[in-house]
C-alpha cells in the first residue's frame, strides 16, 4: 500500500478528529517493507504539532515531581498513564529533529568540500545514511500517531463456548483453551479459570478465563469469532473428516462506572453446585442462577465456594458481556463509516479453521495460512501482529481518504 497524502495532512486529520492518545506500534506489525514512506520530510507545520506534544509530554513529566501528584496515589496513575501515551511519539520526533540537525551539518559538510572528492563522497554517504533513518522515523510516527482504542490497556475474560459437532465441539473447545493458555503463559499474563462446564466425552461445553496483565484485550480482541475445526475425530470408525466449531468471546473487565445495571431487570435463583469442592458446595445453595431480562443473557456460577463470590462473578461477567455488546454496536458504526474492515468484525464471523489433515490452520481475515504444530503450541502471536498491521494499514489509508476531502 502507497501513502501519498503529507505526514502533515494526516495529522491534521487526527487533530481535527481530537485525537489525544496515540497507538504503540506493535511488534512485527507494520515495517518499512508493508508501508511505503512519505516523500517529504516533516514541514514546519508539523514539527509545531509535534513541538506542542512534546511540552505537554515535557509538563507531565515535571508534575512526576510534584509532591502533591506524588502524594495522590490515584492522581499520580493518571498522570503516569497520560505520559505513557505520548512518550513513544515524543522519543521518535526528538530522535527525527536530532538527525535533521545533522542533515544540515552534513549538508554543508557537502557544500563546503570544494574540489575534494573523498570529502564529498563521505557527506554524500553521511547524508544518505541519516535520510534513511529519518525514512523510518517518519513511519513510525504515522503509526504512533493513530487514535488509540482506549480499552487496549483492559484486563479480560475469554469465553469459549462450544458449537456445532456434538463431543467432538467440546474437545475442540478444551484444545482452544489449551492453545490460550500456553500463549498466556509466554505473554507472562495472570490467568484464572473462573466458570466451566465439561464435556461428556473429554472438552468443555463452555469455559471463561479471567486474563489479567500487560496490554491484554489489545491482543485477545482478535480472537473473537467463530473457530472451525475439520478433522478425523478419535471416535470415528471409518475415517471420516468432520467438521465442529466454538465461539470465542473476549469481555472487558468493566465496573458499575463503565455499564449501568437495573437491579430489576435481574432474575436470579440459587442452587447447589454439585460434584468435587467440598461438603459445602454439595450441600449450601452456593451457585448462582443469573439471567439479565432485557438482553436474555443467562450466566450460570458455580466456580466459587460462597454464594456471595458466585453472585460478584455473576455480576462481573454479565457487565462484561453488556459492555461487548455495547462495543460491537460501535464497531458496526464505525466500520460502516469506514467501509472497510477486517472480516465483519461480527461475534458469529468463522474467523479461522484448524486443518489436521493438512496440517494448517487458516486465518480468514488475513487470506493466510500457519503451520498447526505452531498454534498449537500457542504460537497465536504472529497471526494477532498480522491483523494489527491489517488494522493500522486500514485507519491509515481512511485517514489519507478523509485528509484529501
Amino acid at each position: 500500500m502507497k501513502l501519498s497524502t503529507p505526514l502533515s495532512l494526516l495529522l491534521s486529520a487526527l487533530c481535527m478528529e481530537g485525537a489525544v492518545s496515540f497507538a504503540p506500534a506493535p511488534q512485527n506489525a507494520i515495517t518499512r517493507q508493508t508501508l511505503t514512506s512519505l516523500p517529504m520530510a516533516l514541514d514546519d507545520a508539523m514539527k509545531s504539532r509535534l513541538e506542542g506534544i512534546r511540552r505537554s509530554f515535557q509538563a507531565l513529566t515535571e508534575r512526576l515531581g510534584d509532591p502533591d501528584v506524588i502524594s495522590d496515589s490515584n492522581l499520580l496513575r493518571k498522570v503516569m498513564k497520560d505520559r505513557s501515551q505520548s512518550e513513544e511519539v515524543v522519543m521518535a520526533y526528538e530522535e527525527y529533529a536530532q538527525l535533521d540537525v545533522e542533515l544540515e551539518g552534513a549538508q554543508e559538510l557537502f557544500q563546503d568540500a570544494g574540489d575534494d572528492a573523498e570529502m564529498r563522497e563521505m557527506a554524500r554517504a553521511e547524508m544518505k545514511e541519516i535520510e534513511a533513518r529519518m525514512e523510518v522515523l517518519e513511519e513510525e510516527i504515522k503509526i504512533l500517531l493513530l487514535p488509540k482504542d482506549p480499552n487496549d490497556d483492559r484486563n479480560c475474560m475469554l469465553e469459549i463456548r462450544a458449537g456445532t459437532g456434538g463431543s467432538e465441539a467440546n474437545i475442540f473447545a478444551g484444545d482452544l483453551l489449551d492453545i490460550y493458555r500456553k500463549f498466556m503463559s509466554n505473554e507472562g499474563w495472570q490467568v484464572k479459570m473462573i466458570d466451566s462446564s465439561s464435556g461428556d466425552d473429554g472438552g468443555y461445553k463452555n469455559v471463561v478465563l479471567e486474563v489479567k496483565g500487560d496490554k491484554v484485550y489489545s491482543k485477545l480482541k482478535w480472537e473473537a469469532g467463530v473457530h472451525r475445526v475439520q478433522r478425523v475425530p478419535a471416535t470415528e470408525t471409518q475415517g471420516r473428516v468432520h467438521t465442529s466449531t466454538a465461539s470465542v468471546a473476549i469481555m472487558i473487565e468493566v465496573d458499575d462506572v463503565d455499564v449501568k445495571i437495573d437491579q430489576k431487570d435481574i432474575e436470579m435463583s440459587t442452587m447447589r453446585s454439585g460434584g468435587a469442592g467440598g461438603q459445602n458446595v454439595n450441600k449450601v445453595e452456593t451457585a448462582v442462577d443469573l439471567i439479565h431480562k432485557p438482553t436474555g443473557i443467562r450466566i450460570k456460577c458455580t466456580q466459587e465456594r460462597s454464594q456471595l463470590k458466585n453472585k460478584e462473578l455473576a455480576m462481573k461477567m454479565l457487565m462484561g458481556k453488556l459492555y461487548d455488546i455495547e462495543i460491537e454496536k460501535r464497531e458496526a458504526e464505525e466500520r460502516a463509516r469506514r467501509g472497510d474492515q477486517i472480516g465483519t468484525g461480527g461475534r458469529s464471523e468463522k474467523i479461522r479453521t484448524y486443518n489436521w489433515k493438512d496440517s494448517r490452520v487458516s486465518e480468514h481475515r488475513l487470506g493466510q495460512n500457519f503451520p498447526l504444530q505452531d498454534i498449537l503450541g500457542g504460537g497465536v502471536g504472529p497471526i494477532i501482529d498480522g491483523l494489527i498491521a491489517k488494522d493500522q494499514e486500514t485507519k491509515l489509508r481512511q485517514l489519507s481518504e478523509d485528509s484529501a476531502m
